[in-house]
Formats: C-alpha cells, structure tokens, sequence
C-alpha cells in the first residue's frame, strides 16, 4: 500500500490486529520449537531417527563397543565384540552349486567368483541375500576379484588369460594377460592400481592401470604369494607368502619395487591379511596356539596368542570394529574374532558341515563363501 507520493504507507495497527499476529506467530513458534528441540544431553551422544523420523538421543557406548543395526525401524544398540549380542551367522541361497572363492563390492553390488560352475562363476548381489548367476568370461577357476577406479577385476589361478573385468558385475570381459599365466591368488585395488599376487611363475606380481593391460613385476622374492592389499594409511601394498624359504611378508610402496620382511614366524604359511584400527593382522594354516601376527608398520611383526590349536585359518577381514578369521574347513575349525588383533575370542564356525572357502566384509556385512554356501552377519549400510 501507497499514499500518494508513491511512497509505503503504515496504517495503524489496531489491538485486535495484533491479538490475532501473536496467536499466528505463537503457534508457529510452538512448532519451530518442537521442531528444533535438541534431544542431546550429553557430550558424546548420538542420533537417530525415533518414531516418524523424530530426532532421537542414544547415549554414547562403552570404550571398545560397535553400533549395531537390528534391522527395520528398531533403533540400532550398542554391543562388545566377542559378546553373546553380536549378530548371528544367516545362511542365504547361493545363485549356484559352485565353490564361492570371493567376494567384493562396489557400484552398490556385491560380486562374488567361483573356481567352478559351468558358464555361471560369478554371481551378483545388492543386499547379499539374493543372488543372481552371471555369465563368467571363461570356466576356469577364478579365485579373487576386487573393485576399484569403476571396475570389477577378477583373477584365476587356471586357464589363459586369467584376468576378467566388468563395470558393473554382470557383463564380464575376459582380458590378456600377455603370458602371465601363472597361479594368481589375490588382487586389490589402490594408489590408481590393481595389483595381483601369484604363488607360482617368473613374476608373481602383476600390475595395471585399468584392469586391461596387465605388466608383470618381479616380486621380492620366490615364494607362494597368497594375499595382497592396500593401506593407504601406510602409504603401502603389503603381501604374504603360504610357502617359500625364508621371509614371508614383502611391502612396496607401488607394486613395482618390492622388499622382504621377515614374518613373525616364517614356517608358517600366511594365507591371508588385513588392515584396520591402526595395525596389520595375518592369519596362517600352520602352527598351534599363534596362529595370527600383527604388525604397525609391515615391517616388524608379532605372533599372537589365539583360542584353538591347529586351525586352518584361510582369511582375515576387519569390519564392525573387529578382526574376523575363518578356518577353512567348518567340520573341524571356526573363527575367532579381535578388536584389536593381539586378544583373540574363538567364534563357533559359521557352517559346521561346509568347508568355508572365502570370505570378505563390505558395505556392513561380513559374508561367508563356500560350496553352494554363503553366509551373512550385519545389516548391509543404505
């Protein structure tokens, strides 16, 4: 409104205007109020989303405790590994009868390989309880398979050309390998590289830019490579060795140059290692009542007590805040789990009757691989 010079005109508001101004802007206060409501008391406090979404406070665990999911709209908890509130084990329905070796993630898919199947070695997942069979780029016996940079990468330890790769799980390229055609174990994906390790063959590592064109490099040594990553917090690839003479762990900060450390027991055979909370965890098939290492750096490790006398533990993962390993067979082994990788709590096995041939942790799921087996423990992360 104007007066007459164009200029804004303030009329005189009567009281009674104003009672009805306070009682719109009351009520809409009372709901930004209700709204803005800080349901935190406490330093350390949580939230979640209550009844209808409301903001909801969860007090902070206990030093050491993982936030556990329940599934649908139940409100997530507080539980210490090793305790009897962990998840259990669920088995799902494998895609196919086939020897599950693998397991990895990305794209919002779960990709597992098999070292058998007629035409249906891989299978495919976005919650890892249903699964679907793809057709594998060859039969032969795929045994690892990793996600990096947009790309599936899957190696064999059979065949020729033992490399495929797909952008999204389902459609699969079969790749040369320009004559590596050697046992391949492991693959991972770091520092703009997948990197592979062998346990047989003149070079026992190999390298790519983009999961295509495939170098060899010379590993620090001759030994039977079994298991390789890569942590970024240490700027390095580290690998263990099943077999060999002498040291049996080798670090390199690119895949190219490679150097020997000396395990914390080099008789063992070192089937697998992972990184998390800090430290370095290996596993191995041999010996008695050490049967895990540690390590802070790669370099320097330790032998460390753990719950059964002569598993054959075949993997290690960390997820959830703990270390989990597998025996590879159910019948007479189990897992054994560590927040830290020096205390060691013995787990029931996952299956008493399959042999567990893998195993990985992606997305908020372990999951467990075997002949026409898989097993889940977590929720998967929306």
């Amino acid at each position: 409104m104007s007066d007459g010079s164009g200029k804004v005109a303030v009329s005189a508001v009567t009281s009674t205007e104003l009672g009805y101004l306070s009682g719109v802007t009351s009520a809409i206060q009372s709901q930004i109020t209700a709204k803005m409501a800080n349901p935190m008391t406490t330093a350390g406090d949580l939230l979640y989303g209550g009844a209808s979404g409301t903001p909801t406070r969860l007090a902070n665990g206990s030093s050491g405790q993982v936030l556990q999911s329940q599934g649908g709209t139940s409100p997530p908890v507080w539980v210490t590994p090793g305790s009897t509130g962990e998840p259990a084990w669920t088995s799902r329905t494998a895609a196919a009868n086939n020897t599950w070796q693998s397991v990895a993630y990305g794209n919002g898919m779960f990709v597992a390989v098999a070292n058998s199947g007629s035409g249906n070695r891989v299978m495919t997942s976005p919650d890892a309880i249903n699964w679907t069979t793809r057709v594998s780029a060859a039969d032969i016996q795929w045994v690892g398979v990793t996600y990096g940079n947009g790309l599936f990468v899957a190696v064999s330890q059979t065949g020729t050309n033992r490399v495929m790769t797909s952008p999204d799980g389902i459609t699969w390229t079969q790749r040369s390998t320009g004559g590596l055609d050697f046992q391949w174990q492991s693959v991972c994906y770091g520092a703009g590289k997948f990197v592979a390790v062998s346990l047989s063959g003149t070079n026992q590592v190999m390298t790519s830019p983009d999961g295509i064109t495939w170098t060899g490099q010379t590993a620090a040594a001759v030994r039977g490579w079994r298991s390789v990553i890569h942590v970024p917090a240490l700027g390095l690839f580290v690998a263990v060795a099943m077999s060999g003479t002498g040291n049996r762990v080798m670090t390199s900060p690119d895949a190219v140059t490679w150097t020997l450390r000396a395990s914390a027991n080099d008789a063992f055979g070192w089937t697998g290692v992972a990184y998390g909370n800090g430290i370095l965890v290996a596993v191995t098939q041999d010996g008695t009542t050490q049967q895990a290492m540690t390590s802070p750096d790669g370099i320097t490790w330790t032998l460390r007590t753990t719950p059964y006398t002569s598993m054959f533990f075949s993997a290690v993962v960390y997820g959830q805040g703990l270390f989990m390993a597998i025996s590879t067979n159910g019948t007479i082994g189990g897992a054994m789990a560590s927040v830290d990788g020096v205390s060691w709590t013995a787990k029931s096995s996952p299956n008493s009757t399959v042999s567990i041939t893998g195993m990985g942790y992606a997305n908020g799921v372990f999951i467990a691989l075997g002949s026409n087996l898989v097993l889940t423990r977590g929720t998967i992360i929306l």
